[in-house]
């Protein structure tokens, strides 16, 4: 049985980008998360400690993201499920990464990847 934890919106300033203006001037990127696990135990204890902390979890990821420039989305989304997969009680991270104001030459709502990785598989 896997359950699933959603943190939506984490907001990040980064220099992500192919071009020298992206790097230069930056943008604000969006991370959506979902996070498969067991929480029975964190249920049965009331504890903190039996679960994934979110608020610790959206800090890293957030560092992350706004950390080292690198040229692709895919490269900061897989960084995104590194992070998340680092707790051992997360059996697969679902990254979706939103890039909003991408340098597209036309009228669009969102550039958005999505990723998922399991334990094993990163």
């Amino acid at each position: 049985m896997t359950d699933e934890l959603a943190i939506t919106g984490i907001e990040c300033f980064a220099h992500h980008g192919v071009f020298d203006f992206e790097k230069r001037e930056g943008q604000v990127f969006l991370v959506d998360l979902v996070l498969g696990m067991d929480t029975r135990a964190a249920a049965a204890s009331d504890d903190l400690a039996d679960t994934v902390n979110y608020g610790s979890l959206t800090t890293d990821v957030k560092a992350a993201v706004e950390r080292d420039p690198v040229d692709l989305i895919e490269t900061v989304a897989q960084r995104i499920a590194d992070v998340c997969l680092l707790d051992s009680r997360v059996e697969w991270a679902r990254v979706t990464l939103h890039k909003p104001d991408a340098p597209i030459d036309a009228t669009y709502s969102d550039v958005a990847l999505t990723i998922t990785r399991t334990r094993g598989s990163s």
